[in-house]
């Protein structure tokens, strides 16, 4: 279970990518829950992350993992961009525990964090023709900046 909190932008990005990295690895990984029900806003880069678990988590485990939104204004921003198609978006919270873990806030480079923002736009863009043209000029911006390039290519 996965459960965020306030406004999740890219300041995450890099502690959030390698968490979603090292749960996907895990030898005893069987499901994913993600909990938005407290979020206050979520800025493209932390969608193309979640983009990034429902994919992986459908290539490796073949099952859509759940998202919950109780926000009608976050399930619209999900919706608008195709999450129906890779999540099971639910608008009632789920049995949670108390103690989640908090995921500290990792130092990254400029390089880095661009990568991270370069990958999870083209994740997102991947859903639908409608985001491939809302981040195109986004992503073709970033995709100019060599240093971002290379590093998204190296963590493919």
């Amino acid at each position: 279970m996965l459960r965020l909190l306030g406004d999740v932008r890219l300041t995450l990005s890099t502690a959030f990518d390698e968490f979603i990295e090292q749960m996907l690895a895990a030898d005893d990984f069987t499901s994913v829950a993600i909990d938005l029900s407290d979020v206050d806003g979520l800025d493209s880069t932390t969608l193309g992350l979640l983009a990034k678990i429902a994919i992986q988590t459908k290539q490796k485990f073949n099952f859509k993992p759940i998202l919950v939104s109780t926000d009608s204004s976050i399930t619209r921003l999900l919706t608008s961009m195709c999450f129906e198609r890779i999540f099971d978006i639910r608008d009632h919270g789920i049995e949670t525990i108390d103690d989640f873990g908090e995921l500290a806030i990792a130092v990254s480079s400029e390089y880095e964090v661009k990568a991270k923002v370069l990958e999870a736009h083209r994740t997102l863009m991947g859903l639908s023709e409608e985001n491939a043209a809302c981040f195109k000029d986004l992503v073709n911006a970033l995709e100019q900046d060599p240093a971002a390039n290379d590093a998204c290519r190296l963590n493919r």
